[in-house]
């Protein structure tokens, strides 16, 4: 009796009590099931050799797919959920993983960004200029505020504009993230200065405090942390008090904003 594929797989796995064909075929469906498995062994095999070379590999090679489109094959659509599990614990059992759980080496994170392509020439060239439009523009506020001894100009406003000009599309660079940082963690180095006066315990406080706020409020923008610290150690800000929530952090970003929708807008109309 000449039994299709599927029945005579099911004839050698359950025991049923049919009459064995005949010799010549019965050894036939028997090789033919064996190239089924040998080819499933050489998909695996070949799937765990290229994850294991390439870290990047697709995680679309789900490790179960081979299995299953063998049981489709050999007429298991449905109720083979016994053979699943069994394929599924051998595979654990021999380390056969998605790619997607590799860990990249340590070192990774040395060598620069992969598959990012090569800056044009306009893409360095407008940001660097608004970088130099920018603080040209605050020294000049800076000679206008001289004599009521008052400067625009700090440090952290250049961070603001690497972040702005350089990386606009980055978390640091939203609105929302800058203004809310820069008031928040101008207003608690205030507060640490006026609890803990000069020194250490100050700076520590505010910078932790400043950590704290950025992320409970979930507006991370790094230039805003050194805000604390420069109201602590600089004698000349102490006379702001809490405007220097506003005056010079919040309101020197107000003005970096503008320039950088100037900057965005040349970048994205002339290109070379």
């Amino acid at each position: 009796m000449d039994l299709p594929l599927p029945d005579t797989f099911c004839f050698l796995l359950s025991k049923r009590s049919y009459s064995y064909p005949s010799e010549p075929i019965w050894k036939r469906k028997r090789d033919q099931i064996r190239e089924m498995g040998m080819q499933l062994m050489r998909s695996s095999s070949y799937h765990r050799h290229r994850a294991s070379k390439t870290p990047a590999f697709s995680a679309s090679l789900h490790p179960f797919s081979s299995s299953i489109v063998l049981q489709r094959s050999l007429g298991f659509e449905h109720g083979g959920t016994r053979s699943t599990g069994s394929i599924k614990r051998r595979i654990q059992k021999h380390g056969i993983v998605a790619s997607s759980n590799l860990v990249a080496p340590p070192w990774e994170s040395w060598n620069p960004e992969k598959g990012s392509a090569s800056p044009s020439l306009s893409d360095i060239v407008w940001p660097s200029a608004g970088a130099f439009a920018a603080m040209a523009i605050l020294g000049r506020v800076d000679q206008i505020l001289a004599p009521k001894g008052v400067s625009m100009t700090i440090a952290p406003l250049g961070a603001v504009c690497a972040v702005l000009f350089a990386t606009p599309s980055s978390p640091a660079a939203r609105k929302y993230n800058m203004f809310m940082a820069q008031i928040g963690c101008a207003s608690i180095g205030v507060l640490a200065f006026s609890l803990f006066g000069p020194g250490w315990l100050a700076r520590s406080f505010a910078l932790a405090a400043s950590i704290a706020f950025m992320t409970y409020t979930r507006s991370p923008h790094p230039p805003a942390a050194s805000l604390p610290i420069l109201f602590i150690d600089g004698a000349k800000l102490h006379h702001l008090n809490f405007w220097y929530a506003l005056f010079p952090g919040a309101a020197g970003c107000l003005l970096l904003c503008l320039i950088q929708e100037m900057v965005l807008y040349l970048q994205e109309n002339y290109k070379f």
